[in-house]
């Protein structure tokens, strides 16, 4: 097989080639000196030691496409592409019922299968406002946002801070993917397969991270995949709550608030108090718009969750 140089991504640390139809060749950045290129091996055997875990599984319901090999002197590896498309909720639109379903199915198999890999640990206490850049998003909204929103979306975020931050549930870490997102999740329609990719997080995490991840919000079938993921888990190793259980329905209502209050917090960092170009104006009308739709998504789940 001889390797195709047409590129297909440039990632902040790894350049990507075409290796004929079904394989990828990664390298490290060209730009990387020695230290780097070794951090960036080790991270790779990290991976592949994921990667060859959770694919030993076997589970028909999804795939995995394996790193094939790592030459470690000539600081390169080889890979199955997945096939198929990166799993938006506009392609997620055009599936047919029966394929939904499938993947609902192969989204919650593959959490239980991760979760349960390696030991569930016992329960802890998490406080979910430690997961953010919590000083950050009070600074904000208490200092900075009333310089572009109303009195009455302040007045909503600085309750939404008070909720958030004295909000505590009980979980458990449990080995989990970490980065769910449509960017690490393909599908085929044409073969029906749902592949999982990019392992490089992979690590213990409170579990609810990867069942209400950022793939689950954008599809809206985080409760689908509860639902599904409940049925499937194995019940003598650790217990869940029930869908209907009002505990869960917080968690579930705070871990999707915690992902849209992200997404707000690095908008409000490009924020500038007196643009002076065009540009610079135009960028903050933008990023004003893109957080007001992140207020009304919030005040739509917060909604949602209180029926």
């Amino acid at each position: 097989m001889t390797n195709s140089t047409k590129n297909l991504i440039h990632g902040r640390e790894t350049y990507i080639a075409d290796f004929g139809q079904d394989f990828v060749m990664k390298r490290p950045l060209p730009t990387f000196g020695p230290d780097k290129c070794e951090a960036w091996l080790r991270k790779q055997h990290r991976t592949k030691l994921a990667i060859d875990e959770i694919y030993n599984i076997g589970n028909p319901r999804y795939n995995i496409p394996r790193m094939l090999y790592i030459k470690n002197d000539e600081f390169q590896l080889l890979e199955e592409r997945a096939p198929g498309m990166h799993l938006t909720a506009d392609l997620f639109r055009t599936l047919s019922q029966r394929q939904k379903y499938e993947i609902i199915d192969g989204i919650a198999a593959f959490l239980v299968d991760m979760n349960e890999l390696k030991p569930i640990q016992n329960i802890n206490n998490h406080k979910i406002s430690t997961e953010l850049k919590f000083d950050r998003l009070c600074n904000f909204i208490y200092n900075k946002m009333d310089n572009w929103f109303t009195s009455e979306e302040i007045q909503y975020m600085e309750q939404m801070c008070y909720n958030i931050e004295n909000f505590t549930y009980d979980t458990r870490y449990a080995w989990s993917h970490c980065d769910l997102n449509s960017g690490n999740v393909l599908y085929d329609p044409q073969t029906s397969k749902l592949s999982f990719i990019d392992f490089a997080e992979a690590d213990y995490s409170f579990i609810y991270r990867d069942i209400f991840s950022p793939l689950q919000i954008e599809l809206g079938i985080y409760k689908h995949v509860y639902q599904r993921y409940y049925q499937l888990h194995d019940k003598r190793k650790y217990s869940m709550p029930s869908a209907t259980n009002d505990t869960l329905r917080d968690i579930m209502k705070f871990r999707m608030m915690f992902i849209l209050l992200r997404r707000f917090i690095k908008a409000s960092d490009d924020l500038r108090t007196n643009p002076q170009s065009g540009k610079s104006i135009q960028n903050n009308l933008n990023k004003i718009a893109f957080m007001r739709e992140q207020i009304a998504a919030i005040k739509k789940l917060d909604k949602q969750c209180a029926k």
